[in-house]
């Protein structure tokens, strides 16, 4: 599985706890202003217990972005170590934007949500009934906006790596068929196409 690194900007969001990022394929980096004197303990202590796969960056000098030019420094390191990552920035700066445009365009995979609870992984790996299972993959289809599955097999591959490939094939087979019953895609042959609610 792939690597997702987590940089979350503490100037802007605090977390009370990452304890949501426990698994081993999430790497963390907390980004402290350099007049950020105190933690939250329970943020230092799912930290730590994360051992290596996290750490804290403190940023030395002030400026109204320094920050941000540290995470943006860091992702551009990482991702040519390596070119397979996720890179989750969490902020609700929405001055990283143009920089996710920019990685995306380097074919660097890269988002910033609000909030770790917000992470599509974290969202999808929370989600055990089947009509939360649904809202995750429709808010999923609904980001991928025109690059959305076009056939059956492509669908349900997309579905199955947004859970972690945790979901056996019946479970992944029963979301596709939820997703026909709702009216939100229909099905022709192998062809899929889609009437999601922010597509009208």
């Amino acid at each position: 599985m792939r690597n997702n690194y987590v940089l979350v900007d503490l100037e802007n969001v605090q977390p009370e706890s990452l304890a949501q990022l426990a698994q081993e394929h999430f790497k963390v980096l907390v980004f402290v202003g350099a007049n950020q004197t105190k933690l939250p303990f329970e943020l230092a202590a799912s930290l730590q217990q994360m051992g290596s796969r996290a750490e804290y960056i403190k940023i030395s000098g002030n400026g109204s972005n320094a920050l941000d030019f540290h995470i943006a420094y860091y992702i551009g390191l990482l991702s040519a170590s390596d070119a397979t990552a996720y890179f989750h920035i969490i902020s609700k700066d929405a001055g990283f934007d143009p920089l996710i445009q920019h990685l995306k365009t380097k074919k660097v995979l890269a988002g910033r949500v609000k909030a770790v609870t917000d992470i599509p992984l974290v969202k999808a790996s929370n989600s055990k009934s089947p009509a939360e299972r649904l809202e995750v993959v429709v808010a999923k289809l609904r980001r991928l906006k025109a690059s959305k599955p076009r056939t059956v097999s492509t669908l349900k591959s997309t579905i199955a790596s947004l859970f972690q490939k945790q979901l056996s094939d019946q479970e992944v087979e029963s979301i596709v068929q939820s997703l026909v019953t709702e009216e939100l895609l229909s099905v022709s042959g192998t062809k899929v196409s889609y009437s999601l609610p922010s597509d009208g």
